[in-house]
C-alpha cells in the first residue's frame, strides 16, 4: 500500500552491486535481447487485462504518440542533445509504437536510445576539450543569460545551436563553483572529473537500461505506479521486502542529471538525522568524516546509491541542494551515520505537551505513528504479544487517558501508509462502529471495509495533524476521522495516494500494477486530490513538485455512491471560529511569520525562468538573496529573544536554529511550531465546548 511503490527500487539502502559494462572508447550501436520480445508481450497482455484504466486506455496511436513523447522526455527533457533533424528522423515512430507493442517488437526504442548516446557522448566530449583550452577564456562580463528549464523551448536546429548551448552551461557550471568560492583550478579539475565520470557511465549503458526506459514510458503512461522492474530491479525489490537494511533509510530517484530524495524511511537514520528531506538533491558523496566529496551530478541512480551504501556505524557525508532552500544553487554538507533499517520496527510513541489558554491549563497528548505495520507472520502464528500500529496505540491511549489529558492528537505527518488492515482496525478504536473506507476493483466491484467491534478506546477531542507527505493509509485514516465528524483535521493537503498495487511476476523481471482504488465513506476518492485539512497550516513542501496531482497520468479524483454511515456531532459550524482564532493568533506568532515569508521568498525565486552569466550581477543577487534571508531570520530571533546572526553561515553551527529552519520536521525533545498550533486548535475547538470560555472567546474577537 505505500504510495511510493513505484520507486522501491530506487530505495538507496538495498542497491545490489552493479555489473558495470567494460568502458570503450567507442559507443556499440545497444541491441535488443531475445528476452525483450517476450516480455512485451507480457506486459503488453498484462496492462489491457489487468489494470485499473483497461477499459480507459487503448492501445492505439493515441497512447502511441503519449508513449513516444514520454520516452523522448525522459531521455532529454531539457532539450539538450538532441537536434531537430533527429526529431523529424523520430518523428516516423509516433504513430507506429502501438503496432510494434503488438508485434512484440521494441527496435524503434533501440535506434533513438543509441542516438541519444551518441549525443550525450558528443556533448561531453566538447565540455571536456573546452575545458582542456582554459577555463581563462570564459567572459563572465557580458550580457548573456540561459534558460533553467528548455521543456517548452524548440530543439537546437544546428550542432552550432548546440555548442552554444552547452558554452553557455558550462559557463554556469563555473560560475555557480566561483560563488561557491572555488578556486580556478580547483574548478577546472572538478569539472573534468565531473563530464569524465558521466562520460564513463554513458558508456556502461546495456541493453536493459534501453529497454527498461521505453518500457516505462509505457507503464507509466496508464498511471504513475504501473511500474515495469528489470531481472536487477526485481531483486532489488526482494531484497526490500526482507525489511532488513544497512543504509540510510531513504528513497531515490533520478531527475535530469541529479540523484532527487523522493522519501525518507521513518525513523531512518537519515529522518532522525533530520537534515535530508523530500525533493532535495544530492550533488556529492563522501565516505567517513574526512573523506572526499565524489561529485555525482550525471551519475547513473545505482552508481549513487552503491555510494551512499555501507556498513552499519560508518558515515556518509552528502553534498545537498535543498529543495526548500531559497538560494537553489547554495549546496549544504550533511553527515549521517549509517545503520541497519529494520522496517517493522517504526512504532507507534507518545508524548505529552501543555498549554495555558483563557485561564485554564491543558494537558494534551500526541501520538506519533510513522507508518501503518503489523507483524503478519507473528500474528498468523497466533503469537498473543505479535505487533501492530493498532495494539500499539491501543496501549498509549490507555496510558494517556490513566494521564488525565484534555485531547489527543494523531500525528501522520510524512507517513506513507502501510498495511489496510490496520488503519481498518485504527480507525475503529476512536468509532463505535460502521465503514472505514470503500475499494474499488478493475471489474468496477465496491467493496466496503468495516470496524466491527463495538469498543471505543477514545472518546474524547482528538486532532489529526498531516502534511503533504502523508499518503495512502494516512489519508484513509484522516478521511474517515473527517467524515465521522469525530475530530478536527490539521495541516496540509495530503499526497492523494488512493490507488492499490500489486506486484506480479514476467518471465523476465516484474510489473507493478495498478489494480484498485480506495473511496472514503461519503464516496469521495482519495486519489490525486488527498485529503483536505479542516485547519490549513503552512508548508515547506511545494504543492507542485510534491504529490499525486503533481505526477504525469495520475489517475483522476472521481466519487461513488457513499456507504451507510451515522456522524457524531456536527461540529462544521465551529470550523470558521477556530479558523479565525487560528489565523488571529499565527498572524503575530515569530515562527509562523517566518515560514510565510520564506515560502514568499522561495516561491519569487521559483518563478525566475533565466539566470544571468555575468558574474557581478551574479554575486549582486546572492548578496541580495542572503541580505533578506538574514532578515527574517533575525526578525524572529529578535521576537523570541533569541541571539542575532550577521552571516548564514551561522545557521550551519549546531544551534537551538535547527527546528526552526525546517518547522515540518518532527523534533523528539520538544514540540515543533506546527503541532504547537495544532495543540492550540484543538485547545481552541475544547474551550469552545465550554459555555463560559466560549463567552470569553466571543468577547476577546
Amino acid at each position: 500500500m505505500n504510495f511510493l511503490i513505484k520507486t522501491l527500487t530506487l530505495l538507496f539502502i538495498f542497491t545490489a552491486t552493479i555489473a558495470a559494462a567494460k568502458t570503450t572508447s567507442s559507443l556499440q550501436p545497444l541491441q535488443p535481447l531475445d528476452a525483450h520480445n517476450r516480455t512485451t508481450a507480457e506486459i503488453v497482455n498484462r496492462l489491457s487485462q489487468q489494470h485499473f484504466q483497461r477499459t480507459q486506455i487503448r492501445l492505439d496511436n493515441n497512447l502511441s504518440s503519449i508513449v513516444y513523447d514520454r520516452y523522448l522526455k525522459e531521455l532529454d527533457g531539457n532539450r539538450s542533445y538532441f537536434l531537430q533533424a533527429d526529431i523529424d528522423d523520430f518523428e516516423k515512430y509516433r504513430y507506429r509504437l502501438d503496432d510494434a507493442f503488438r508485434a512484440r517488437k521494441v527496435e524503434p526504442a533501440f535506434v533513438i536510445f543509441n542516438r541519444y548516446q551518441q549525443r550525450v557522448t558528443e556533448r561531453l566530449k566538447f565540455l571536456i576539450t573546452t575545458i582542456e583550452k582554459g577555463l581563462d577564456k570564459l567572459d563572465f562580463n557580458g550580457n548573456e543569460s540561459i534558460f533553467i528549464d528548455r521543456e517548452n523551448y524548440a530543439w537546437p536546429q544546428s550542432k552550432k545551436d548546440l555548442d552554444a548551448l552547452w558554452y553557455k552551461r558550462l559557463k554556469n557550471d563555473v560560475l555557480n563553483l566561483k560563488l561557491s568560492d572555488k578556486k580556478e583550478g580547483k574548478i577546472s579539475e572538478l569539472l573534468s572529473k565531473r563530464y569524465s565520470s558521466q562520460l564513463k557511465r554513458i558508456q556502461q549503458n546495456n541493453s536493459e537500461d534501453a529497454y527498461r526506459i521505453y518500457m516505462n514510458a509505457l507503464t507509466l503512461s496508464y498511471d504513475p505506479h504501473t511500474q515495469y522492474f528489470s531481472p536487477r530491479g526485481t531483486e532489488n525489490f526482494n531484497i526490500r521486502m526482507r525489511l532488513s537494511l544497512q543504509g540510510i533509510g531513504a528513497m531515490l530517484q533520478a531527475e535530469d542529471e541529479y540523484t532527487k530524495v523522493t522519501r525518507l524511511i521513518p525513523a531512518g537514520p537519515a529522518d532522525k538525522a533530520g537534515e535530508l528531506k523530500a525533493s532535495d538533491r544530492i550533488i556529492g558523496v563522501g565516505q567517513g568524516s574526512a573523506g572526499e566529496i565524489v561529485d555525482v551530478i550525471g551519475w547513473r541512480l545505482d552508481d549513487v546509491v552503491d555510494l551512499i551504501r555501507g556498513k552499519k556505524g560508518t558515515i556518509v557525508r552528502l553534498s545537498i541542494l535543498k529543495a526548500n532552500a531559497v538560494d537553489a544553487s547554495k549546496s549544504n554538507v550533511i553527515s549521517i551515520t549509517r545503520d541497519k533499517v529494520n522496517l517493522d520496527e517504526q512504532d507507534a510513541s507518545k508524548e505529552i505537551i501543555e498549554f495555558e489558554n483563557y485561564g485554564k491549563k491543558y494537558r494534551l497528548g500526541v501520538i506519533d505513528i510513522p507508518k501503518f505495520y503489523i507483524d503478519f507472520e507473528a500474528a498468523n502464528k497466533g503469537d498473543p504479544n505479535y505487533k501492530s500500529t493498532t495494539r500499539d496505540v491501543k496501549k498509549l491511549l490507555k496510558e494517556l487517558k490513566a494521564d488525565k489529558v484534555d485531547g489527543i492528537i494523531i500525528d501522520l505527518r510524512d507517513n506513507g501508509g502501510g498495511s489496510l488492515h490496520e488503519v481498518n482496525t485504527l480507525i475503529g478504536l476512536f468509532i463505535k462502529s460502521g465503514p472505514t473506507v470503500q475499494v474499488k476493483d478493475i471489474s468496477g466491484r465496491v467493496y466496503v471495509s468495516r470496524d466491527r467491534d463495538d469498543q471505543i478506546s477514545y472518546s474524547g477531542p482528538l486532532a489529526v495533524l498531516v502534511n503533504r507527505i502523508s499518503a495512502s493509509a494516512s489519508e484513509i485514516f484522516a478521511g474517515a476521522i473527517q467524515d465521522y465528524h469525530r475530530g478536527i483535521i490539521v495541516g496540509t493537503q495530503t499526497y492523494g495516494k488512493g490507488t492499490v498495487q500489486a506486484m506480479l511476476p514476467l518471465s523476465s523481471g516484474q510489473i507493478t500494477l495498478t489494480q484498485q482504488k480506495f473511496y472514503r465513506i461519503t464516496g469521495d476518492s482519495t486519489q490525486n486530490r488527498g485529503v483536505i485539512p479542516d485547519i490549513e497550516l503552512p508548508s515547506l513542501y511545494n504543492v507542485a513538485e510534491v504529490g499525486e496531482s503533481s505526477l504525469e497520468a495520475a489517475l483522476p479524483w472521481d466519487k461513488i455512491n457513499a456507504a451507510q454511515f451515522y456522524t457524531y456531532n456536527d461540529f462544521s459550524q465551529k470550523i470558521p471560529k477556530l479558523q479565525a482564532l487560528h489565523i488571529n493568533r499565527v498572524k503575530k506568532a515569530p515562527d509562523f511569520v517566518y515560514l510565510t515569508e520564506t515560502n514568499k521568498l522561495i516561491e519569487r525565486r521559483r518563478q525566475k525562468k533565466e539566470i544571468s552569466l555575468n558574474e557581478e550581477t551574479r554575486r549582486k543577487e546572492k548578496k541580495e538573496l542572503e541580505d533578506a534571508q538574514i532578515t527574517l531570520e533575525n526578525n524572529r530571533r529578535k521576537a523570541l529573544g533569541m541571539k542575532l546572526i550577521s552571516s548564514l553561515e551561522e545557521l550551519d553551527k549546531p544551534t537551538d536554529h535547527a527546528e526552526e529552519d525546517n518547522p515540518e520536521h518532527k523534533k523528539k525533545d520538544g514540540p515543533t511550531p506546527l503541532l504547537t498550533e495544532t495543540g492550540n486548535i484543538l485547545v481552541d475547538f475544547i474551550s469552545l465546548n465550554y459555555p463560559e470560555i466560549a463567552k470569553t472567546i466571543e468577547s476577546q474577537n
